[in-house]
């Protein structure tokens, strides 16, 4: 769906100003958030280099600056010098929000500690990214998402069990960092709004969100001893659950985790005799049967085009679907009718789709109001306010 950047109509977060000193993913994915819902988001950025997104091309397009920095606005300002620090610190009183993924102790070490910050505005909440936390023996290690997407367990049972354990193909541990950035903020501002209470800390490691979403990991292995190992497209607790080859070369991806639904898939694909079978019967059964079940649904998937298997599936209602390339899902009829992604004005490549604004709100929703600024494009709007000291910025800490 094409798309023109949207007018400011009221937004939900109309009148909060973040300033993000953050660089990379993880304080970009959670203050894009905030910005399409209306946050003024001032990206501070290094006026030689710009954030490190910046950097990230692909065929020379920065596609995900141009992704992540969409309704920010850039201010170029040099945080090593002290007119740089000085002009930072007289914009905190103005915001709500800072977010910062320096290394531990790096921020107090540039005179812009939370103590610091907190008291030019005593209502600020400091967002504060890295890679283990705050605190702890490995406080002070730089942690990019791969070293805890490691740590965590996830690259443990990721992947096929005769091949070496699989780091995902995206910067996984930050995005979900970065919502849950996103999530601390709003429960911050919640809370001044309901019992009046001040500004706060937010200590937001990559490391713990990524544990979080393994779910019940640990407990797994503290009830039965063992650690949940790689079982490549496969599930340790359902089956049918995989990853399946058509006729036509393509792929169907199934998932049978209900009782329910994995009785209708047996039924769908002729199969009705499984359901009454003790081998496939249960969830427990068909897991320590998924290599029979595998090849039973491989097998009927495999003598069928994708649209034939997934005619019957559809029919069915079975929780079956094609696995898309990125170009295949553009050209989805659900996906183009929902808006799912969005075509935007863009000055190198015409129009650049992108992901659409998460969540929908229906009285008050985000919007992608202007592009992924240029570095320094707003340091006259946001910077001008500043007064007197603004010539001494302009040549010590701002380009």
């Amino acid at each position: 769906m094409d798309l023109d950047y949207q007018p400011d109509a009221p937004r939900a977060l109309d009148g909060v100003r973040v300033l993000d000193i953050s660089r990379l993913v993880a304080g970009n994915a959670s203050t894009h958030v905030l910005a399409d819902h209306g946050a003024e988001v001032v990206k501070i950025e290094d006026p030689a280099r710009g954030d490190a997104l910046r950097e990230w091309t692909s065929a020379g397009v920065a596609c995900s600056w141009k992704v992540y920095a969409r309704n920010k606005k850039s201010v170029a300002l040099d945080l090593r010098s002290e007119a740089g620090r000085k002009a930072l610190l007289d914009l905190v009183p103005s915001a709500r929000v800072l977010v910062e993924n320096f290394r531990a102790g790096a921020l107090e070490r540039m005179g812009l500690g939370p103590d610091t910050l907190l008291a030019r505005n005593p209502d600020l909440i400091v967002v504060r990214v890295s890679g283990y936390g705050q605190t702890g023996p490995y406080a002070g290690k730089p942690g990019f998402g791969t070293l805890v997407e490691a740590m965590s367990g996830f690259a443990y049972k990721n992947g096929f069990p005769d091949k070496p354990p699989a780091l995902p193909p995206l910067a996984l541990a930050d995005m979900v960092a970065g919502l849950y950035g996103a999530f601390g903020v709003m429960v911050a501002l919640r809370e001044i709004e309901l019992k009046g209470g001040g500004g706060q800390v937010i200590d937001l490691s990559l490391l713990e969100p990524l544990v979080s979403i393994l779910g019940p990991d640990a407990a797994i292995h503290s009830a039965t001893g063992e650690a949940p190992v790689r079982v490549g497209n496969a599930s340790n607790t359902t089956s049918p659950r995989n990853a399946y080859r058509t006729r036509d070369g393509e792929w169907i991806a199934m998932s049978g985790s209900m009782q329910s639904m994995a009785m209708r898939i047996f039924r769908a694909i002729g199969r009705a005799d499984m359901c009454d079978d003790p081998r496939y019967a249960t969830p427990p059964a068909r897991s320590a049967h998924r290599e029979e079940v595998d090849a039973i649904v491989g097998g009927f998937i495999a003598g069928r085009t994708l649209a034939e298997a997934m005619e019957v599936f559809d029919r069915e209602e079975v929780t079956a679907g094609p696995i898309y390339s990125a170009a295949q899902l553009k050209e989805d009829p659900h996906a183009r009718e929902r808006g799912v992604l969005v075509n935007l004005p863009d000055h190198e490549l015409g129009r650049l789709p992108m992901h659409n604004v998460i969540p929908r709100l229906s009285r008050t929703p985000g919007a992608i109001r202007t592009p992924a600024p240029a570095l320094g494009a707003h340091n006259e709007e946001v910077l001008g306010s500043l007064g007197p000291d603004r010539a001494q910025l302009e040549e010590e800490g701002a380009k």
